[in-house]
């Protein structure tokens, strides 16, 4: 497979990830970053033996084919316009864009330039998340009914040194952390017919604490704790709690109950952990299937455990997608899709009231433990 040229604009903490594991994948070689810091562009060029340009410079490179958008999500739709201007696919971190108005532009603009859109999450690629879409697929817990969804913390200023944004509109626990676990549920159980919710903030203000901005406070303008119901197109009901008014939790991240048994599932904002299932009134047991490359510990968290790490999979998947002629997973209709139901929850929650989705998507395609090996170089 040939390998297609990728720049990278925003050169933030984000970058480091995929500047450290997309050269681990087949098929993409990252060439070139930007950031309208050229200080800092520099700076991460030096550390990871690729160049650096301006954004412009970048936008006009002959040897990039994909611009990753790693900016902030208020920039992520004016960045993927000019990457599409460009003449060159985008693929963009989450969310995608921050309203559904945006997207429509871009597919519109994508449609008509013949160009590929992709944007993160990819941890649904995860050998936890694909052993449970098989065991789905299979039948072994049944028709999917029902499901409860919970992220939960005490939000960004304790490690993050620039929290502000995460507070904003735009941020908060939804459009931050949410496509994580909606882009997981649509994989699994497919898309989403309408929402509700009620939401809150708690907190005016956050003190930061770490870093040189230790001790400053940021504003709450954002709702941070949110609580949904989404209804999907096959009739099953899942709750949807997200908060970062939360100093502790002992919820599960994620269940699903079928008419045979339920699943739970690990944090969907990761690649790996433990997949239990339980038939009718059984007891809970491990899920057990073939070994997913995807899942295999390969980094070691702050903590000191091991986990699995393979941000820009979908990024190599796309360009694979690209030189094959054939759909990616990690698509802009499964995006925007996401997109509509994250923001449908905000604007539920703001008027109090049911929302009916106007977008729709299909499933993405499972990536089998082959489909995967075929991505992963492991350089």
């Amino acid at each position: 497979m040939q390998n297609l040229g990728v720049g990278i604009i925003g050169c933030g903490n984000i970058s480091t990830t995929y500047l450290k594991f997309a050269p681990k994948f087949s098929g993409i070689e990252v060439r070139a970053v930007a950031d309208i810091n050229m200080e800092t562009a520099n700076a991460r060029a030096a550390e990871y033996n690729v160049r650096a340009e301006t954004v412009e410079g970048l936008l006009r490179a002959d040897d990039i084919d994909i611009i990753v958008n790693l900016t902030i999500p208020a920039a992520h739709y004016d960045i993927s316009r000019q990457i599409l201007v460009s003449g060159k696919h985008a693929y963009s971190e989450k969310p995608f864009v921050l309203n559904l108005e945006e997207g429509k532009k871009l597919r519109d603009l994508a449609t008509v330039r013949g160009l590929r859109v992709g944007s993160a999450p990819d941890t649904f690629f995860g050998g936890s998340h694909q052993l449970a879409r098989a065991a789905i697929d299979s039948g072994k817990i049944g028709s999917v009914i029902g499901g409860t969804c919970h992220v939960m913390s005490h939000g960004m200023e304790h490690w993050h040194p620039n929290p502000d944004f995460f507070f904003q509109p735009g941020g908060g626990p939804i459009l931050d952390l949410g496509p994580y676990y909606i882009t997981n549920l649509i994989q699994l159980i497919g898309p989403v017919r309408a929402v509700t919710a009620m939401t809150g903030t708690s907190f005016a203000s956050r003190t930061i604490s770490n870093g040189p901005r230790d001790g400053q406070t940021v504003p709450v303008d954002t709702p941070t704790n949110i609580h949904s119901v989404l209804q999907f197109e096959n009739g099953a009901i899942v709750t949807f709690g997200a908060s970062w008014d939360v100093w502790n939790t002992a919820h599960p991240n994620m269940e699903l109950y079928g008419t045979e048994g339920s699943m739970s599932l690990p944090d969907p904002n990761f690649f790996g952990g433990e997949v239990t299932l339980t038939a009718k009134d059984g007891d809970f047991a491990t899920l057990t299937g073939d070994d997913h490359p995807f899942g295999v510990p390969n980094e070691e968290h702050d903590d000191g455990v091991m986990q699995a790490n393979y941000r820009a999979a979908g990024l190599a998947e796309m360009a694979q997608a690209i030189v094959e002629n054939r759909p990616h997973r990690c698509n802009l209709d499964l995006a925007l899709h996401a997109v509509e139901v994250m923001t449908s929850i905000l604007a539920a929650g703001e008027a109090k009231r049911w929302v009916e989705m106007t977008t729709t998507c299909e499933r993405p395609d499972a990536l089998p433990p082959k489909s995967a090996r075929l991505l992963w170089s492991g350089a």
